[in-house]
């Protein structure tokens, strides 16, 4: 089963990751990379703001789909978008804390597991060798 994050979401479980959003999306695609390669969990993750040169909508970067909020939008509407042009009897597992996207998402059939988990998950992570 797929994952679908809530990008910002996910960082906002750091201290201080709003004075540097570049770095901290970076980060993230790093250790959401390194989550796919060793749980084989394939992954999805949405950011609110403009697309990264180095990341594109709908880029696969080292094993992670990166998507973002449509122009004007937010990522909480890519999300359910998203979900709702899943195939039958593949809507992804939708990682946030955002209560409201959360019920948007249920109704449209989706698990939800909140940030704090996945946050667990990838610190839990063994550390990159080298």
């Amino acid at each position: 089963m797929e994952y679908l994050v809530d990008g910002n979401n996910v960082m906002g479980q750091r201290v201080g990751w709003h004075r540097d959003r570049a770095g901290a999306r970076r980060r993230l695609l790093g250790e959401l990379a390194r989550f796919v390669r060793l749980s084989g969990t394939p992954v999805s993750v949405v950011f609110d703001g403009a697309p990264d040169a180095a990341a594109p909508d709908g880029a696969l970067v080292d094993g992670v789909r990166v998507h973002y909020a449509a122009r004007g939008a937010d990522a909480d509407g890519r999300i359910v978008d998203l979900v709702e042009r899943a195939p039958a009897g593949q809507v992804p597992v939708v990682v946030t804390s955002d209560r409201q996207l959360a019920e948007r998402v249920r109704r449209r059939g989706a698990r939800v597991v909140r940030s704090g988990e996945l946050r667990r998950s990838l610190d839990g992570l063994d550390p990159p060798a080298g």
